[in-house]
């Protein structure tokens, strides 16, 4: 198996010394650094680039603003009606997976590698990637942190300068470092 096809399907890999997995990674972050540096009046442009970064999305349902950043791009899904605030980072070492109508607010990281805990190990390059799912209807607000396997519920609301070690369910109120669950929200509270 490569060390991509490792990554890919959850095991151990190599990341800082496969050239494939390097060359990926300069090549979207490149990408990245030139969004960034087109501006904002130029969507053409900005939809253009954005289809290279993002093969599994339709660019044009959602919004992204810059800067924006990636590690591969390959493993984003973003649902329609989608946005995703200044200064957002996905390390998409494997999926990272938005439902539809999804609000994450500005400086907000979805990280996915775990490197081990032993220093020799590590020092090899190893590292495991966990998906992260953000369900339906889910704002995150800014500042925000979510780690590798963590799974958002649909309809949660997540507080600014959070982070995520575990699942949220669905329709509550958490925040937190660690977040948790705050109470339990329903669509009355949404309308208010």
């Amino acid at each position: 198996m490569t060390e991509k096809e490792k990554m890919l399907a959850g095991q151990w890999y190599n990341a800082n010394f496969d050239a494939q997995l390097i060359e990926e990674r300069a090549v979207v972050k490149d990408l990245c650094l030139e969004l960034n540096a087109t501006k904002i009046h130029d969507s053409i442009r900005r939809r253009k680039i954005l289809r290279e970064i993002l093969p599994q999305v339709d660019v044009d349902a959602v919004e992204i603003l810059s800067p924006f950043m990636v590690d591969y791009g390959y493993n984003v899904y973003l649902g329609a009606g989608t946005f995703l605030n200044h200064n957002c980072y996905l390390m998409d070492c494997t999926m990272i997976k938005f439902g539809k109508k999804v609000f994450v607010g500005p400086n907000c990281n979805f990280y996915t590698a775990i490197h081990p805990l032993d220093v020799l190990k590590r020092a090899e390059g190893l590292e495991i990637a966990k998906p992260i799912e953000i369900g339906n209807d889910v704002w995150i607000g800014g500042d925000v942190t979510i780690l590798p396997g963590v799974k958002i519920g649909s309809g949660a609301v997540i507080g600014a300068k959070s982070l995520v070690t575990k699942d949220i369910p669905e329709n509550v109120l958490a925040f937190g470092n660690p977040a948790r669950v705050v109470r339990k929200i329903g669509l009355e509270t949404l309308l208010v």
